[in-house]
């Protein structure tokens, strides 16, 4: 980190955030807040109910409730910057601030996507493989799965991290951007960045198409086998078991697809039409997915409902 300030003259960036549109940053201070404390309570009580209620320990609840603190740890990276952004017109931060907040954030999506392709595998073997469940989900299993992603995650944020602070940046510190968000900061960068768009095309592989491929083939295997139960009752309660978890994925793949597609348009003219839209679109996916997770799973998921239940009526979980 010192090396990239020493050779660099940026000690600083500037967030432009939404200073271009003074009159949406209020309205935008307010419900980000309002959201954002939601986040904190929602999965805050997520996580303790997958922890406390005993019906909750089977491995789709240890993976949502490492979701859950995923994304309150992402949130908490990024939201009380976006918060102190809306309230200055030239919200500063330094280039190692910078430069931690890039790494977690980054971290903690490529995490989140590994995470979300594994509890789509969970739910094929729980309604394809019932039997062998017990076996290939097994408690040393999954809390290594989990470890693993944590750790594939963290890596890949270092190397990301590492290339992009290595870079020059010749003056030009100003982030049309809430956060120091990776190929925001790339675009100021004064010296070719092919390898970061080569490692970047990589690392979109590995965390949106590996997974996404991964979990379109495991749902496929699910419907074919829930289309064959002969009860409608069971199909049913066989689709209710990982409709929650299928919710959540198209709403997350979606958005984090549209946002990571592609490097950030270095034209003008199209750079200075698209800023408005993909501000919004990052508010998104930052904000409001994260809100929606404990949301869907307390509306669509039976063992959850009955748990939250539980909790307001101040039953003892572990009985």
């Amino acid at each position: 980190m010192e090396k990239a300030n020493w050779t660099s003259p940026v000690m600083q960036f500037v967030l432009l955030g939404l200073s271009d549109h003074p009159k949406l940053e209020k309205i935008f201070f307010v419900l980000i807040l309002l959201m954002y404390l939601v986040i904190l309570l929602g999965n805050g009580v997520l996580i303790l109910m997958t922890i406390l209620d005993s019906h909750l320990h089977p491995p789709m609840y240890f993976f949502l409730r490492n979701r859950s603190f995923l994304d309150i740890c992402y949130t908490t990276s990024s939201v009380p910057l976006v918060l102190d952004s809306f309230l200055t017109p030239w919200e500063t931060i330094s280039f190692s601030a910078c430069a931690v907040q890039m790494a977690l954030s980054f971290a903690m999506a490529g995490t989140e996507c590994l995470l979300l392709s594994v509890m789509a595998f969970d739910r094929y073997m729980a309604i394809c493989n019932p039997l062998r469940y017990p076996v290939i989900m097994s408690k040393a299993i999954y809390v290594y799965l989990a470890a693993s992603f944590w750790a594939i995650g963290g890596a890949a944020s270092v190397v990301h991290t590492s290339l992009t602070t290595r870079l020059p940046f010749c003056g030009d510190n100003v982030i049309n951007y809430f956060t120091c968000e990776i190929l925001a900061v790339l675009k100021l960068a004064c010296a070719d960045i092919s390898i970061n768009v080569i490692s970047m095309g990589v690392t979109n592989v590995i965390f949106l198409v590996v997974p996404v491929l991964f979990f379109s083939v495991s749902y496929v295997f699910i419907i074919v086998t829930i289309l064959r139960i002969p009860s409608a009752e069971g199909k049913k309660k066989a689709f209710s078991t990982c409709s929650a978890h299928l919710t959540v994925v198209i709403i997350f793949y979606g958005t984090l697809f549209f946002m990571y597609r592609k490097p950030k348009c270095k034209d003008p003219v199209r750079a200075d039409k698209q800023d408005l839209s993909d501000k919004l679109i990052s508010l998104f996916y930052g904000v409001v997915t994260p809100m929606l997770n404990p949301i869907i799973y307390s509306l669509r998921n039976k063992d959850v409902k009955a748990a939250a239940k539980n909790l307001v009526a101040w039953k003892d979980f572990s009985q």
